[in-house]
C-alpha cells in the first residue's frame, strides 16, 4: 500500500462530500473551485470511488455525489485502495529481485500501514476540519432543480429603412 498525491486529492474530496452531506449531491466543479484540482482529475477519482461503492452520482440539474454509506463505515483504507491501489504495484514489491528479508520487511510495513489506515474514518476526519474552524457556506434557501423557462425577450423595434428602396426613398431630399 503506497499513500499518493492521487490519494490525498481523493481524501480532501470524500471530506469535502462528508462535509456537505446534509446538503445533497455535491458537484466536481464545485469541489474542483474550492481545492483547486482539475475536474477531469476529479471525475476520474471518482468514477474509481464509485466503482467501489464509496459514493453515489446523481444525474440531472442539481446532480452530483453523495456519500454511499454513513461517514463511520468509510475508512481511509477504503479510499486510498479505490483509487491507488494495483496489483502490479504488490507485485513488483515481490519480484524475484527482492530479497526474502527485503519483501518481508515490506509486507510488514504495509499491514502496519494498512492497520493504521482502516482505523481512521471519514467521521474522524470531518471532525478534525471542524474542530480546526472549517466552515462550510450556508446552504441556498430555495434549491431551484428543472428545466428553466428561457425569459421572453421584447422585440426591439428600430425606426430605420428596412430595404435598398425605403433607403433610397429616405436618402433622396424631398420637396
Amino acid at each position: 500500500m503506497r499513500l499518493s498525491t492521487k490519494s490525498r486529492f481523493a481524501v480532501t474530496a470524500m471530506i469535502d462530500v462528508a462535509l456537505r452531506e446534509d446538503r445533497g449531491p455535491v458537484s466536481l466543479s464545485a469541489i474542483s473551485e474550492r481545492h483547486q484540482i482539475s475536474l477531469s482529475y476529479l471525475e476520474q477519482l471518482f468514477s474509481k470511488l464509485r466503482q467501489h461503492q464509496l459514493v453515489e452520482s446523481t444525474r440531472g440539474p442539481g446532480g452530483g455525489y453523495s456519500l454511499a454509506r454513513s461517514a463511520e463505515k468509510i475508512t481511509m483504507a477504503d479510499i486510498v485502495s479505490a483509487v491507488d491501489f494495483s496489483v502490479e504495484a504488490e507485485e513488483a514489491s515481490n519480484s524475484e529481485g527482492s530479497t526474502w528479508m527485503s519483501s518481508e520487511l515490506w509486507a510488514s510495513l504495509n499491514e502496519k500501514m494498512l492497520a493504521h489506515l482502516q482505523s481512521i474514518s471519514l467521521r474522524q476526519l470531518v471532525s478534525e476540519q471542524r474542530a480546526k474552524g472549517v466552515t462550510v457556506e450556508p446552504a441556498p434557501s430555495v434549491v431551484k432543480r428543472g428545466v428553466f423557462a428561457k425569459p421572453k425577450s421584447q422585440p426591439v423595434k428600430m425606426n430605420v429603412p428596412n430595404s435598398v428602396f425605403a433607403l433610397a426613398a429616405s436618402l433622396v431630399p424631398t420637396r
